[in-house]
């Protein structure tokens, strides 16, 4: 999940807010300040509507250190985090590979429920040492706040305890499973499958609330449920994904047939023969036979039309000292997760300085749609 809000970054990790994040944040807001109204109907709007929004944030730090804990733990297994996504329903680590063993895989996905308990509990022993007993109101908007973070942070521990992929609980299924089984593959289909049939149930348990009256309540469990299906499913596309790169050079996938134009053409014929004409987004620009550059229609959209014909495609391309470049045998997933950490949809395959091909996230798809449509039969 990609943040479309950079906010800053803690040990080496970006932070940034996902745009559904600004949703959910007006809804708990909204909420909390119905919540806080009806428990002491004595305080001033200003008071109600404060206390809403400082728990709102300080709810949302809490989220945050849940995610720096898996990050933390990840990072000290050796594993490099790149970023973390704060959205909707919580937050997410961009981790850029997989645990190597079980072990590693538990304590990553232990860490944040655990960091939650922590905040839970020290929320409501920072509220008893205050003067509050069980089962007393709150005396007083800080101890209000208090309070209401102590039993959340608990409550969404308890949550991502439970055994649906990719929750934490079905991240530990997952290691169970691979403990077992000695495949990890095969241990993530199973936890994603589980993962689907616990959002089946959140979703059926929703729409039955909704319809029995719980309103927004029924449809907010609908959505989590909806929400943990989209999530279990993609898990599951990756792991077919990975069981069917695995193995394979960048040789064995990527695109021969590669587009080349030569860079002292002008933009407005690239334009017209080329990039209209064949539907390809990326070509190669050569020189004398070997590889100088990239030009996309990205680089055309920089020049004003009226410049086309006196600029050559030489002029825009991205030259290839910019350019990340592979080899032939350069194993598919690493490939892949280059793509994925620097946000590019495909890379020039050089063999001593020439280009052989490209390998795209386009190719990918086809090829594996063909092996398993063969394994099928």
């Amino acid at each position: 999940m990609q943040a479309q809000i950079e906010v800053g970054g803690i040990a080496g990790i970006s932070i940034g807010l996902h745009y559904s994040w600004f949703i959910i944040a007006v809804l708990i807001t909204l909420s909390l300040a119905g919540h806080f109204h009806s428990v002491t109907p004595r305080w001033s709007d200003t008071v109600v509507w404060s206390s809403a929004i400082i728990t709102g944030l300080l709810f949302f730090a809490a989220l945050l250190l849940h995610e720096m804990a898996h990050s933390l733990v990840a990072k000290a297994y050796g594993l490099k985090v790149r970023s973390i996504t704060l959205f909707a329903l919580g937050g997410v680590s961009q981790i850029e590979s997989e645990a190597s063993d079980a072990k590693s895989e538990f304590w990553i996905a232990i860490a944040g429920p655990l960091a939650s308990l922590v905040i839970g509990f020290a929320f409501l022993l920072i509220g008893t040492l205050s003067g509050w007993l069980p089962g007393r109101e709150p005396g007083t908007p800080v101890m209000a706040v208090v309070l209401w973070l102590g039993y959340i942070n608990i409550m969404l521990a308890a949550f991502n305890m439970i055994p649906g992929y990719p929750l934490d609980g079905g991240r530990i299924l997952r290691v169970i499973t691979w403990g077992i089984t000695h495949n990890a593959d095969r241990s993530t289909r199973l936890a994603a499958q589980m993962g689907q049939a616990v959002a089946f149930i959140f979703i059926m348990l929703g729409l039955y609330r909704f319809f029995a009256g719980a309103n927004f309540g029924g449809l907010w469990l609908a959505f989590i449920g909806w929400f943990l299906l989209d999530a279990s499913r993609r898990s599951y596309v990756q792991v077919e994904l990975m069981e069917g790169l695995r193995g394979r050079p960048v040789a064995d996938i990527m695109d021969r047939d590669c587009p080349t134009v030569e860079g002292h053409l002008s933009l407005q014929d690239f334009v017209q023969e080329y990039l209209l004409r064949s539907g390809r987004r990326c070509f190669a620009v050569v020189q004398n036979g070997r590889l100088s550059g990239l030009v996309t229609p990205s680089e055309v959209e920089r020049v004003e039309r009226e410049r086309w014909a006196q600029t050559s495609v030489q002029a825009v391309m991205r030259p290839l000292s910019q350019l990340r470049t592979i080899a032939l045998d350069t194993p598919a997933i690493q490939a892949l997760e280059i793509m994925s950490r620097e946000g590019i949809n495909q890379l020039p395959v050089l063999s001593d300085g020439r280009l052989e091909g490209f390998f795209s996230r386009r190719h990918i798809l086809g090829f594996l749609q063909n092996h398993s449509e063969l394994n099928s039969r």
